[in-house]
């Protein structure tokens, strides 16, 4: 079987990932966060304390991208960090300003989601969810 570059999985993943960020920075850049600032605030919003080496592979990141971006929200007054109880690492948490942000979003992210969603019927939206659940996974 012969495949035309227009069929390649990685280009159609990598264009609809770009377009999907962009509408999701749309709704979300007034507030000074990028979608990957907006993931990190997530992932501690439900505030598990654990290391970073687990939030990245909770979230699919690479470590140093994880690291520089907890790092940026740190300085934006968004994060704290601490030493962590064990080991040499650090452990992070929202600040309250962080969370009220995190609070402030969620309507925006939201509104993201629906604009992504509307753009497939309800089958196509479910099956591509699990779809990349699956690519992700694997």
């Amino acid at each position: 079987m012969t495949y035309e570059l227009s069929d390649c999985l990685l280009l159609n993943t990598v264009m609809a990932a770009r377009a999907m960020t962009r509408r999701y920075d749309a709704q979300l850049q007034r507030f000074g966060v990028s979608v990957v600032q907006f993931s990190v605030l997530m992932v501690l919003r439900h505030g598990r304390q654990e290391p970073v080496s687990h939030m990245a592979e909770r979230i699919a990141m690479d470590r140093t991208t994880l690291i520089r971006n907890l790092e940026l929200l740190t300085r934006k007054g968004l994060v704290s960090s601490a030493p962590a109880a064990k080991g040499n690492g650090r452990s992070f948490t929202l600040t309250p300003e962080g969370r009220s942000l995190a609070d402030e979003l969620m309507p925006h992210w939201q509104a993201a989601q629906k604009e992504v969603r509307g753009l497939l019927d309800a089958p196509q939206s479910e099956h591509l969810l699990s779809a990349l659940k699956a690519l992700t996974a694997g």
